[in-house]
């Protein structure tokens, strides 16, 4: 496996390749040995970093805005880019199949090898070095967090759009469910009875999909 440019891009070199090895492999690959429980630790890890960051740093924050920054710098698709500006998909062991499927480009596959990466790097090391590695690559999206700025969600927004003009709520239904049950794909309609309104969203997850078609109502209203 060559990780020499992985290693220039995170600036950490690992004592175990054993450790590495494990966080680039997809269950695809391996059944037995593969980077799911690393996944899991590296989430933690993660979360626990970027929240130790922005506490410090946006020191009149409320909890709610701190939990949407938060929000908005550990989600799929964020860690996907970030994963994408290390070339982490050139490392990434997957079977056959998710080859084929160009699985190394999946922003789940993506974001979840960035997640066991990160605790790879923690086991292989500490804390304080985990830390580094993550303020390192997230660097650029951190300097670009404007505090003021709202960070709600989709939702969020056409909800409190509507609330403050009295409107009734939008309906969100799945319309549709297509894939194989590891790699599903959602549709919700998203319905605004009282001023005529329709879209659809999809995504990988209903939560996802419900996003997108509350994003394209926005749209419509020019919000």
């Amino acid at each position: 496996m060559t990780t020499e440019k992985l290693i220039a891009f995170t600036g950490y070199q690992f004592s175990s390749k054993e450790l590495l090895e494990q966080a680039l492999t997809h269950r695809s690959y391996s059944r037995n040995v593969n980077n799911e429980r690393l996944e899991f630790l590296g989430d933690s890890v993660l979360n626990l970093i970027i929240s130790n960051f922005i506490y410090r740093r946006f020191e009149n924050a409320s909890e709610g805005r701190l939990s949407r920054i938060r929000a908005s710098l550990v989600k799929q698709d964020t860690l996907a880019r970030v994963a994408r500006e290390i070339g982490l998909g050139d490392h990434i062991l997957l079977g056959g199949g998710e080859l084929k499927s160009g699985g190394f480009r999946r922003a789940s596959i993506l974001s979840d090898a960035l997640e066991a990466l990160i605790a790879a790097i923690y086991l292989d090391s500490d804390y304080l070095q985990a830390e580094k590695v993550v303020l390192q690559l997230f660097d650029k999206l951190l300097q670009a967090v404007d505090v003021g700025s709202s960070l709600k969600d989709a939702k969020t927004k056409l909800q409190e759009y509507l609330q403050g003009r009295q409107k009734s709520l939008p309906s969100y239904r799945v319309v549709q469910t297509s894939g194989k049950s590891h790699d599903q794909v959602f549709t919700v309609s998203c319905e605004l009875g009282d001023l005529g309104l329709h879209s659809e969203g999809r995504g990988s997850s209903r939560k996802k999909a419900e996003q997108q078609a509350a994003y394209n109502i926005l749209q419509m209203l020019n919000i």
